[in-house]
């Protein structure tokens, strides 16, 4: 099964500093947000992972090809550790695939334009700017792994879900449950009744929220090439899962086990960077003793 990440979208969010860099390689810590999103899905046993990319994001691709001259001189300065760092960030025997999405058409359109890659085959999705914090995930055989295992026992395609605040819930895709309360624990799954693209508060069906995660028939191919532009006058991914749904298609949401970061936007990669510092090997103990001094020096002005 090949992955799909979409990395076409321009970042707006995050201006001024996506204006150059792409939003995708903003760093959590020492490490590109993106980088974590290709070793979650190796992780998942995902080997063949395609980038629809734009013009504008050539670093993401330099990011994983082999830079010859660095990698010489780290070694010819014996700084293996930093070598090590840097050959490891492609995992072993993962392929990445390219291809450009010309126009800003929306995510539908942008998972279109992997079709002639991906084939007439089943596939995942992971949207880049969502982050799943691996220190709150209990078991390694959660979240995306198990989605995939589901979708191999089942043949229902499977979306992650998250509950979020009502003032939230009009920035997401959102779902309905078969089970009227929506309500679902972490780690469970349960068959999806309905999804609705960002939907205003008094229409929203519940407050599950959809994460970026999807493992997907292939049978979802033909409804997202006769999309058509809904939301936003873009092409809207979860309008082609509604219809999918309507029309033949069993999808199940499983719920988030864990906690995920938002970091398409200023807070939660703030939140992500703070949490993944703490837990850093060579600064968190540094940064620990600054916030408790910072604390002091508030308590005390």
């Amino acid at each position: 099964m090949k992955a799909i990440i979409p990395v076409a979208g321009l970042g707006t969010r995050l201006l001024p500093a996506t204006k150059a860099i792409p939003k995708e390689m903003l760093p959590i810590v020492d490490k590109p947000l993106i980088q974590y999103i290709v070793h979650e899905l190796a992780q998942a046993g995902i080997k063949e992972i395609v980038l629809v990319t734009h013009a504008s994001k050539n670093a993401i691709e330099n990011h994983f090809d082999t830079q010859f001259e660095l990698e010489a001189t780290l070694e010819k300065r014996t700084k293996r550790l930093l070598l090590d760092d840097i050959k490891k960030i492609t995992p072993p025997d993962v392929k990445i695939m390219h291809i450009r999405q010309g126009r800003a058409l929306g995510l539908g359109h942008a998972i279109c334009m992997a079709h002639p890659i991906v084939g007439d085959e089943d596939f995942v999705v992971v949207l880049p700017d969502m982050l799943i914090d691996e220190a709150s995930v209990a078991s390694g055989d959660a979240n995306l792994k198990a989605m995939i295992k589901l979708f191999e026992n089942t043949g229902h395609s499977q979306v992650m879900v998250d509950a979020v605040p009502q003032h939230q819930v009009s920035s997401f895709g959102v779902v309905a449950l078969e089970n009227k309360a929506n309500v679902i624990e972490p780690g469970m799954h349960a068959k999806i009744t309905r999804l609705i693209e960002k939907p205003s508060l008094d229409v929203a069906p519940s407050r599950l929220a959809i994460m970026g995660r999807y493992v997907l028939s292939k049978a979802l191919w033909p409804y997202l090439a006769e999309q058509k532009p809904g939301a936003q006058g873009e092409i809207q991914f979860t309008d082609a899962l509604e219809a999918y749904l309507k029309n033949q298609g069993n999808i199940d949401a499983y719920a988030l086990s864990g906690y995920m970061y938002d970091c398409g936007n200023k807070l939660g990669l703030a939140q992500a960077n703070f949490a993944y510092a703490m837990r850093h090997p060579e600064i968190g103990d540094a940064l620990k003793d600054f916030m408790r001094n910072q604390m002091l020096h508030a308590q005390t002005a």
